[in-house]
């Protein structure tokens, strides 16, 4: 890739970001009462961090076994309550003993 695809390939995702950031700014001029729409916009970052997180998750490891037990683990830690650091640092953890155990099998 020479400079200037590069250069037009990063002034359309620098616009098209900007856009969507400040479009909802500029369309919506009052504070939003719907419960529902208020509901939807607090869950979406957490939606779209999953689906951005979810696939990578199985791809990301030597093996789909270790990236299984990693995933599980951190459901299992997440479902009980534990904090963001907690699990993910368990869950890394898991992966890398899976990694372990699967070198000596």
């Amino acid at each position: 890739m020479d400079n200037k695809q590069f250069i037009i390939y990063l002034l359309i995702l620098s616009g098209s970001t900007y856009l969507i950031r400040a479009l909802p700014f500029a369309l919506v001029k009052k504070k939003i009462k719907n419960r529902f729409i208020q509901s939807v916009l607090y869950y979406i970052p957490y939606a779209v961090l999953t689906a951005m997180t979810i696939p990578d998750i199985f791809t990301a490891t030597g093996s789909i076994y270790s990236a299984i037990a990693g995933f599980f683990t951190a459901i299992v830690l997440a479902l009980l309550g534990r904090g963001l650091t907690t699990v993910a640092i368990l869950s890394c953890i898991v992966v890398y003993l899976t990694e372990l155990l699967i070198r000596i099998i």
